[in-house]
């Protein structure tokens, strides 16, 4: 199962105030933890709300507003995530107690589990191999 650990922001990463080099060595350690047993599949950080732009679209319909502006810094916003690769919810809620959290600061960490859409494109890779298998196939049966 794959579930995504997301990361809120906060009002210093709004106001780009970065970690002390402790937390950001510790989160370090923490994310080569998670590649080493294979757990993670994708880690991103976002750049804070002021490089952002939101589409906002009215249940009566019309235009959609732009908004380029900085966001209020509540714990709508996010500032970095994970996807982890899991066998339980339950173990996505371990690898999340392990994360370290900056010790003056309010944190949040949220945990979702991602859908498993059957009908989505397959990797380019796995299209490549499922092309080759085919073009073996067609070679097998002209035998």
């Amino acid at each position: 199962m794959r579930f995504m650990l997301i990361v809120k922001a906060t009002g210093f990463l709004e106001a780009g105030i970065n970690y002390n080099q402790e937390y950001v060595d510790a989160m370090m350690a923490y994310k080569k933890s998670l590649a080493r047993v294979g757990t993670l599949l994708a880690n991103e950080e976002l750049q804070p709300s002021s490089s952002g732009i939101r589409i906002c679209y009215s249940p009566q319909g019309g235009e959609p507003e732009i908004q380029v502006d900085p966001f209020p810094a509540d714990q709508e916003l996010i500032a970095e995530y994970m996807v982890i690769d899991v066998r339980t919810e339950n173990d996505a809620l371990k690898w999340a107690l392990r994360m370290p959290v900056p010790a003056d600061r309010v944190s949040m960490i949220e945990i979702r589990r991602l859908g498993e859409n059957s009908d989505t494109l397959p990797e380019p890779g796995i299209q490549a191999l499922e092309a080759d298998l085919q073009d073996h196939l067609h070679m097998l049966r002209r035998l």
